[in-house]
């Protein structure tokens, strides 16, 4: 069963979405905080978010940014202001669809329903090794669930080696295949980026490293 969580801190509204979603079969969990949310976020596993925007501690915008740091879960922004900047800035902070209050129960439960069904075709393009989870056609790598905010040749080099885990690739080879349409390189470019992403990732988990160096023959990931 997929489980909800709608960030609400007007009772009316909150009761008539939980009514609905719960009476559609979805395990729908209720916060009336945005710090409380990310919380729950952090700690749960949820298939979607109907966020408000305008909270009591912190608005719903900030909430929905410091999720993207953590989580792609596909977020709905609930508002009393329907102007297009707050419409955009939602959009732009990573929410997948936006309803202006008043608005009707029926309808939000049929825009849950799909996005829900986008998300699980989504899900599927992704390809699981080990820590990470990357998505070749979306150009985006996840480790420990977590998005890594790569550059186009950070992408390409960690693309690479989560291909074949445990292969060593040399510099040379490296290079080659990642580097051929760029002209402003030298003989650390390889390295320069391997610590890059070496920092990224202890970012997410500062205890290990599984970019293996290799002396004198080049790089790997942990298999």
């Amino acid at each position: 069963m997929t489980r909800i969580l709608l960030v609400e801190d007007e009772t009316a509204i909150a009761d008539a979405v939980l009514y609905a979603l719960r009476a559609e079969g979805y395990d729908t969990r209720h916060s009336l905080l945005g710090l409380n949310a990310l919380e729950q976020l952090r700690s749960g596993d949820y298939g979607l978010v109907v966020l408000d925007v305008g909270l009591p501690d912190i608005t719903g915008f900030d909430v929905c940014r410091e999720l993207r740091t953590f989580s792609t879960i596909p977020v709905i922004f609930l508002t009393a202001r329907d102007g297009e900047f707050d419409r955009v800035l939602g959009l732009e902070l990573g929410a997948d669809d936006y309803m202006a209050k008043p608005f009707s129960p029926r309808e939000l439960v049929a825009r849950v329903r799909a996005r829900l069904r986008r998300s699980q075709v989504a899900e599927s393009a992704w390809r699981e090794t080990g820590r990470f989870r990357h998505d070749p056609a979306g150009q985006r790598i996840q480790y420990d669930h977590a998005e890594l905010m790569l550059t186009r040749y950070e992408y390409r080099l960690l693309a690479a080696l989560l291909a074949r885990p445990g292969a060593i690739f040399s510099r040379e080879r490296l290079m080659d295949d990642i580097w051929r349409d760029a002209n402003d390189t030298d003989d650390r470019t390889v390295d320069t980026h391997i610590k890059t992403l070496r920092a990224k990732l202890r970012g997410i988990d500062a205890a290990t490293d599984p970019i293996q160096t290799h002396r004198g023959l080049g790089y790997s990931l942990k298999a």
